[in-house]
């Protein structure tokens, strides 16, 4: 068994074109009915406002997958730590044995969903854009916006974020490392009137994007809620979509925005739902003009984490001498 450190998993595994490709082959895979996906298990610790996921997926054929246990604490920052980590298991699909620990303390679900971000704005997205939106300002809306610049090319981020310090440091920051102007909000609703496409990043438990808020050829990406008692999105939002794009519909309408939407009578069922990997495959249409308004709900699936394990893996043995 082969154990790996977050430093020397950064080193081979990053936001870029490849990282697009291999989520892009996971959500094909569960498309074509090819991946095993069990519901995912979570612990909820709300004295310490804290949870932990586990994730899994089995894609058939393949020699190994991944499991991963994940935790998102979010009063962490308060006290110098990060919200989120966690771990990667790769197992053996032959044997069962344990064949390697990636220790990214969350590094490479940080790389997955804002990847799984980027191939939804790819499908979904206008073509030309001008100014985009993130909402919130932590580790995830960074990496968001940095993956979003691999399929799209725009000149202005909007950021809003509850704490004022955070968001001008976010925007130092980003400005810094993408060579864009980024504009501070004062709200969510500028954040939405301004972009071409918005993204929530947030662990938000009420809404932050009205209704009223939308405009022609807007897209949202929702990648905040996946627990039942979070929303980042006003329900409304779904009766006033032209197209409504979810990972995986069974756990959005379980965990995801989806499910606030179906709750409040908005949403009766899925049939109108499409999920990622049926655009992706060409089963579905993604954007077909540049006046849709469309939203896709990511929760996060345990088949992303068997792709980016893999591939960390693959990276990692194929660099160094066992």
């Amino acid at each position: 068994m082969k154990i790996f450190q977050e430093e020397e998993i950064r080193e081979f595994v990053g936001v870029n074109s490849k990282a697009i490709e291999i989520i892009e082959e996971g959500f094909a895979a569960l498309a074509k009915g090819k991946v095993t996906l069990p519901p995912i298990m979570r612990i909820d610790i709300p004295e310490n406002n804290g949870e932990i996921d586990v994730k899994t997926a089995y894609i058939k054929g393949l020699d190994t997958f991944a499991i991963k246990v994940s935790s998102g604490f979010f009063n962490n920052p308060a006290i110098g730590l990060p919200s989120l980590s966690g771990m990667m298991m790769l197992f053996s699909t032959k044997t069962g044995l344990t064949e390697s620990i990636l220790l990214d303390n969350g590094y490479l679900t940080d790389v997955r969903t804002a990847i799984a971000g980027a191939v939804a704005a790819k499908y979904l997205a206008k073509q030309n854009v001008q100014s985009v939106g993130v909402i919130g300002t932590g580790t995830q809306a960074r990496y968001q916006i940095e993956a979003l610049s691999l399929v799209r090319q725009f000149d202005t981020i909007y950021v809003y974020g509850r704490n004022e310090e955070a968001a001008k440091n976010y925007a130092v920051e980003m400005e810094t490392k993408l060579g864009k102007k980024v504009i501070v909000a004062k709200s969510p609703e500028r954040v939405v009137k301004m972009s071409e496409i918005v993204i929530t990043t947030t662990p938000s438990t009420s809404p932050l994007i009205k209704a009223e808020w939308l405009h022609p050829g807007l897209h949202i990406t929702a990648m905040g809620s996946d627990a039942e008692h979070k929303q980042e999105l006003d329900e409304n939002i779904f009766s006033k979509a032209d197209l409504i794009v979810c990972d995986v519909k069974s756990q959005c309408f379980r965990l995801g925005e989806l499910h606030h939407a179906k709750e409040n009578g908005i949403l009766d069922d899925d049939k109108n739902i499409v999920e990622l990997g049926e655009i992706i495959t060409g089963s579905q249409l993604g954007r077909t003009n540049n006046e849709q308004i469309t939203v896709c709900d990511l929760t996060g699936t345990g088949v992303q984490d068997t792709v980016i394990a893999r591939f960390a893996y693959e990276q990692l043995v194929t660099s160094k001498v066992f």
